[in-house]
């Protein structure tokens, strides 16, 4: 399914493009990093995920690949724009919205939700509407692949520039999510990025 139009979503619009160039980089590492999530957390059982912020869809395409029936939501058409452009994506639903404004979604709607670096650009406001509507339409699991709490100049840089809220996500994420989660754990998969593996209410 091709993205509604819709107005698309600031700085992503313009990164849309850069973020296609690193496609199949991405890709690489969503797949290695997903094969460790599975060990500590076994997901093979279940047959529907949805993406949150998916962008160009490289980690859709690994779960597609897996075997899961995938819908990918973004803000930004030019993202999706890319992702749904692929040959490989021909069965992966995306669909242009922001999880800020609710998702069009019945309460339990999938099996599990995802979300790829998207935490740490939003403000804890923003995070706690994102964790509980991804609590809402999840049934099973609510996974959030992101920065853990190990920092590097390079990336300091970065997140300062892009204006996120990095710096206070990496040191409130324990205790956010235990506010909003039956339960969590954080699974390290390399030395800046973790699975935090959330079970929702």
């Amino acid at each position: 399914m091709r993205p509604s139009p819709k107005k698309d979503y600031g700085l992503f619009h313009w990164i849309a493009p850069l973020y296609g160039l690193f496609y199949n980089i991405q890709k690489k590492n969503y797949k290695k990093h997903f094969s460790l999530l599975q060990k500590e957390q076994p997901v093979s059982c279940y047959k529907t995920i949805i993406d949150i912020g998916c962008g160009t869809g490289a980690l859709c395409s690994v779960l597609n690949q897996q075997g899961f029936l995938v819908t990918g939501v973004d803000a930004s058409k030019k993202m999706l724009d890319i992702g749904a452009g692929k040959l490989e994506n021909q069965n992966i639903r995306f669909l242009q919205g922001n999880i800020l404004d609710g998702l069009p979604f019945a309460d339990k709607n999938f099996d599990l939700s995802v979300a790829s670096y998207v935490a740490h650009i939003l403000r804890a406001k923003e995070r706690k509407i994102m964790y509980a509507e991804m609590s809402r339409v999840s049934r099973h699991w609510v996974f959030l692949y992101d920065y853990n709490n190990n920092r590097t100049l390079k990336t300091d840089i970065i997140e300062h520039l892009e204006g996120g809220d990095y710096f206070n996500f990496i040191q409130k994420a324990p205790t956010e999510l235990k506010e909003h989660f039956r339960d969590f754990r954080r699974l390290d998969v390399d030395n800046q990025t973790a699975w935090y593996i959330c079970a929702p209410y």
